[in-house]
């Protein structure tokens, strides 16, 4: 009965996915549904940016293992992220009317910066796309019990995201979302209830977790504790700002009001119910204690936590809500994942290089695109030792040294100029890099350079290197000029057509042709 609700989830989702895929009739509709998303699928998809595996696997095995002080990252920077978006991000873009993020960087420095920035953009989201995936062959390793590897797993995940995916592009992501969300909220929260029921009711989880001291969130050690502590707080809730995926659910809402309380709303509910599997999963620690240390042993897999605590100790009702609301978490994540970077090296990159392309053949090799980077991040996923928190958490390293200070810089600092930005992005790119490579062991360095990398995130020093790069380099002597680009034609016509439109019938007056 498990196996054929979840064919039958996929199957529904494939549906839902290839019908989205009728609204599309331009590359405006195509990346940010033409700015036709309703308040309530917009609040839908935000919240569904983050609630991906890395939630429901990732951030619960974390917990379980770390407590509240290992989870900083994800959801607290997370949703700060979201609602930090919303509140001071989301208008002022959505008021340029871009096809994407890398528009913006074109609009205010030009095209060297454009490129650069968007390529990292795109490179940012291998891990982030690749530990979605890792989770799909996961589940279908769990389902089978393992008479599908995870590589096969992964696979078939995989192919079912990316039918829907190529075909609807923004459209199939906004309506998988919100059915997706609803399966999550409802599976999750009945899940919570009943595993709570069974370990004595939540007061008793909540007392085995502060007594096991899972509830410290602030770091107890020194200065440089505080340091990394803020680090990672910041590669989530700054790094994930400079996102294709989080801008494209943001432009894609119907006004302003949906672009900035959609983002906020969407952000605050991560935030909450981020904590629900967390609940779940700890809970194995008082229903099945022997469980929860065999998967920590060494050997062990802590993402296997909550999904052997629900195979082994719940009904069937309970294992079918709760791996539908897993599928729809990972699948409504990996689908905006795999859109967001296929978009962003098209737009940004390629089509700069292809001048007088026509919408048609511009939307053509945008699906290409996406074939092409599905079939660059299996690979990624299958070549990759890290676990699913990990390779979310590594995602925004390069975005937060390199893409963040010229984003935020660009948007409130009149004087932030094209040198300044092409200054932030060598100096944290150059920082950054100086401390991973020698804490991964790939070139030699002073042991004291290895311990300071180890305690505090190397990509936390990008970011202090690339915000001095900025401000001195737009201080300096303009030696590189600034050199703005026009945005593409395609880019604003379909939704200037709509406003032409509905000013027209207002004033009941016939529309030029």
């Amino acid at each position: 009965m498990l196996i054929a609700a979840v064919i039958l989830y996929l199957l529904v989702s494939i549906v839902i996915g290839l019908y989205a895929a009728t609204r599309v009739n331009n590359s405006s509709d195509y990346v940010t549904t033409g700015r036709h998303l309703p308040f309530y699928i917009t609040v839908a998809t935000v919240f569904a940016t983050w609630f991906g595996a890395e939630t429901v696997l990732g951030i619960s095995a974390t917990f379980v293992r770390d407590g509240l002080s290992g989870i900083i990252a994800d959801p607290f920077g997370a949703a700060s992220a979201l609602i930090l978006f919303g509140l001071f991000f989301a208008l002022p873009l959505y008021r340029m009317n871009l096809m994407t993020l890398g528009d913006f960087y074109r609009r205010r420095y030009g095209r060297s910066v454009e490129i650069i920035t968007s390529i990292v953009i795109t490179i940012s989201y291998l891990g982030w796309v690749a530990a979605q995936i890792s989770a799909l062959g996961l589940v279908f390793s769990v389902l089978s019990h393992d008479a599908i590897s995870r590589e096969y797993g992964m696979l078939i995940g995989t192919g079912v995201v990316l039918l829907y995916t190529l075909y609807g592009g923004m459209w199939s992501v906004a309506l998988t979302d919100f059915l997706q969300m609803s399966v999550i909220v409802v599976g999750l929260l009945y899940i919570a209830w009943a595993v709570g029921d069974m370990a004595g009711g939540v007061g008793v989880v909540v007392d085995h977790m502060s007594s096991h001291g899972k509830l410290e969130l602030l770091p107890s050690g020194g200065f440089l504790e505080w340091v990394a502590f803020i680090a990672a707080f910041s590669t989530m809730a700054l790094g994930s700002m400079p996102q294709q995926d989080v801008f494209q659910r943001v432009n894609s809402a119907r006004n302003e009001t949906g672009a900035l309380w959609g983002t906020v709303t969407g952000g605050v509910g991560y935030f909450f119910f981020a904590f629900v599997p967390l609940f779940i999963a700890y809970s194995a620690s008082v229903v099945a204690p022997e469980l929860v240390a065999q998967q920590l042993a060494p050997g062990g897999d802590s993402q296997m936590i909550l999904p052997r605590l629900v195979l082994e100790h719940m009904p069937i009702a309970a294992q079918v809500m709760f791996f539908g609301a897993l599928l729809s978490a990972i699948m409504s994540t990996a689908s905006g994942t795999l859109l967001a970077p296929s978009v962003t090296f098209s737009e940004n990159v390629l089509r700069g290089f292809m001048p007088g392309m026509g919408d048609i053949r511009f939307l053509r090799m945008t699906r290409i695109v996406v074939v092409v980077f599905t079939v660059l991040v299996m690979v990624f996923a299958l070549n990759s030792e890290a676990s699913i928190y990990q390779m979310v958490e590594q995602a925004y390293s390069v975005t937060l040294a390199m893409a963040f200070a010229p984003l935020a810089f660009g948007l409130y600092w009149k004087r932030a100029t094209n040198q300044g930005a092409i200054v932030a992005i060598v100096a944290g790119c150059v920082v950054w890099l100086a401390l991973l490579l020698p804490m991964m062991g790939w070139v030699a360095a002073p042991e004291s350079w290895i311990d300071l990398a180890n305690t505090v995130p190397p990509q936390f020093f990008g970011l202090l290197a690339s915000i001095g790069g900025m401000i001195v380099g737009s201080l300096l002597p303009q030696w590189i000029r600034n050199t703005p680009v026009a945005l593409h034609d395609h880019a604003r016509s379909h939704h200037d057509a709509d406003h032409t439109h509905a000013m027209a019938a207002a004033q009941h007056t016939p529309r030029k042709p």
